[in-house]
């Protein structure tokens, strides 16, 4: 099954309860979804872009250029196969509370399966940890960005690829991802296991 909205901001018409936020951007039927914290860590209070304004977001932008996952930065970016959303998308005045989170995680939650990428690339602890939780058997305690930075992960249903926060990249960081993402395209990345094996003729029915 796939989506057949067009739309590329907000294709759900998701609604918070809050005056101003910034709505997952990027193609509905994406292979690839990209995982923020909120507005003001990666960017997009003035924009209502994900992962733009900021110097490092902007950084995380050309990377996934490079990568073939974008077709060009901006605010807008030109997406190839990717979404891009945060967990908490309203524009917190401070920190978001534990509670704050909570009351957009169903929201967030409900998105990221619609979408039903095959990679997800949670940016940063907290979306990895929230990826780790909800879209794996790992415990989020074993979240560690800086060693598991572009490195592939298998999840319940999805292939999942921790970045580290651009913030705090380094060169090499930065190639890193962009090698793994022309690894990843180079080849069949598409979680799916063959359920024809309890069938009772001998043709394949493949599911996430």
């Amino acid at each position: 099954m796939r989506n057949v909205t067009g739309r590329q901001s907000n294709p759900f018409d998701l609604s918070p309860s809050c005056e101003s936020f910034v709505p997952g951007y990027g193609d509905a039927n994406a292979d690839f979804h990209v995982v923020g914290d909120h507005p003001g860590v990666h960017g997009g209070a003035d924009t209502g872009y994900p992962f733009t304004e900021f110097e490092a977001s902007e950084r995380l932008q050309r990377a996934l250029v490079d990568g073939g996952l974008l077709a060009e930065a901006g605010a807008p970016p030109t997406v190839n196969g990717t979404f891009l959303s945060y967990l908490h998308m309203c524009v917190p005045e401070g920190v978001p509370s534990r509670a704050d989170y909570a009351d957009q995680e169903a929201m967030f939650d409900s998105e990221l399966r619609a979408i039903t990428a095959h990679v997800l690339l949670p940016v940063g602890e907290r979306a990895t940890r929230h990826v780790f939780a909800k879209m794996s058997a790992r415990p989020p305690d074993e979240v560690d960005v800086e060693s598991q930075h572009a490195t592939e992960i298998p999840g319940s249903g999805w292939l999942i690829v921790p970045i580290k926060d651009p913030a705090q990249w380094s060169d090499d960081d930065e190639r890193a991802l962009v090698d793994r993402l022309h690894e990843l395209r180079d080849r069949d990345y598409v979680r799916r296991a063959d359920l024809g094996r309890f069938l009772p003729d001998d043709d394949p029915y493949m599911v996430r």
